[in-house]
């Protein structure tokens, strides 16, 4: 729905494909996952127009706090160490589908519901067949069906993946205590808690563990899974209430080993999708929109074919790199402090301290947290398209 939104309002002719119905996918109780928004994210939404349709719902993120529990280790971000904008928002999924869909229907968008039966490229255009309608024709086609794309192995581009032995458990709570904006997440050997501060005295919890620990604490009731969460929450908040159903996403990593064809694309998590230790997934996928957005919208100006291979190499060249590097900063996150070996766990107590008092290196690490370091398409600098 991003891209469509940036691609159609820039005047190219443009189709929006999905199996699911549309107008459910802001439903309540479809996910229960809330995303960090960071401010390059939020350049970029603001800049598609949705933004404005997010601000009321979503809440800042002043402080982040890390900590890893099995040794002394802490790192505190602070807004006011980069600048006077807050260093992130957390939105709730729900609420980003239905501000996406309702930028989506004010847009001249076709939009087909039904599921596709591959594709074809041929010398001009690709034709995107679906079961039980005509062909649609097009000269780019852009994959953005998940971290098990069809459309990706149509194409029979590789890619790279692992399951990891965790799942995350997702909810939502209230608290008697103010969380301030602050995120926290700390380091357990079953990996990362995370605590995101929602609006309305909310927070949402992700908390990851091994996968059979999970299903045990899954099949706890109502008041023992409450207690069990309030014992590893601490006092901090006071008392919770759990005010959702809880959500179970069981882990794993994909890395498409390109992300091009002649007149094909993949975006978000077709293209990669990584562990949720830094909360950076679907920042990533927004900038893979703005930047594919910017790469197709600039050769149409010029009069060039925007599917052709050297328009959209231009698109792979740009991604790929910070990709890779979220990628392997997430699992290295995971697994260094998933680890309980003694050693390891001095070391990772030293790294983290030392990153926490070198105001240099925490400055640029919080702003490449941001979105707002590196080569930066014009939506993430808060140009128009």
């Amino acid at each position: 729905m991003s891209l469509a939104i940036n691609l159609a309002g820039a005047g190219l002719a443009t189709a929006l494909v999905d199996r699911a119905n549309l107008a459910a996918l802001g439903s309540p109780g479809r996910d229960g996952r809330g995303s960090a928004i960071a401010a390059g994210s939020q350049r970029i939404l603001e800049g598609m127009g949705v933004w404005d349709l997010l601000d009321a719902g979503a809440e800042q993120i002043l402080e982040i706090r890390v900590a890893d529990n099995s040794a002394q280790g802490f790192l505190h971000y602070e807004f006011s160490d980069v600048g006077d904008e807050p260093l992130g928002w957390i939105v709730e999924n729900e609420r980003l589908r239905s501000a996406l869909l309702q930028r989506v229907l004010a847009e001249d968008i076709a939009i087909f519901e039904g599921e596709v039966d591959g594709f074809q490229s041929e010398p001009g255009f690709s034709y995107l067949k679906l079961y039980g309608s005509d062909d649609i024709k097009a000269r780019i086609i852009i994959a953005a069906d998940g971290r098990n794309s069809p459309l990706r192995e149509v194409a029979g581009i590789p890619a790279i993946s692992w399951n990891y032995p965790q799942t995350s458990i997702v909810c939502t709570i209230t608290h008697e205590v103010p969380h301030f904006g602050i995120a926290q997440e700390h380091f357990y050997p079953g990996g990362p808690f995370a605590v995101l501060p929602m609006t309305k005295s909310r927070a949402s919890i992700v908390w990851t563990e091994q996968t059979n620990v999970a299903a045990d604490i899954l099949s706890l009731g109502d008041d023992l899974f409450t207690k069990t969460l309030q014992n590893r929450l601490g006092k901090g908040l006071g008392k919770i209430q759990v005010v959702s159903q809880r959500w179970a996403y069981p882990l794993s990593m994909v890395h498409a080993k390109r992300y091009t064809d002649p007149r094909f694309a993949l975006i978000g998590d077709a293209a990669h999708a990584i562990h949720p230790i830094a909360g950076q997934g679907l920042n990533l996928g927004i900038r893979d929109v703005a930047i594919l957005a910017e790469v197709i919208v600039d050769a149409a100006r010029l009069g060039l074919d925007p599917g052709l291979s050297n328009v959209l190499d231009r698109y792979q060249s740009w991604r790929r790199p910070d990709n890779i590097l979220m990628i392997a900063v997430t699992d290295s996150l995971n697994r260094v402090f998933s680890n309980e070996f003694p050693p390891l766990k001095l070391a990772r107590d030293a790294g983290l301290s030392a990153v926490n008092h070198v105001n240099p290196i925490k400055r640029f690490l919080m702003k490449h947290a941001m979105g707002v370091v590196g080569s930066l398409p014009r939506l993430s600098r808060g140009e128009p398209l």
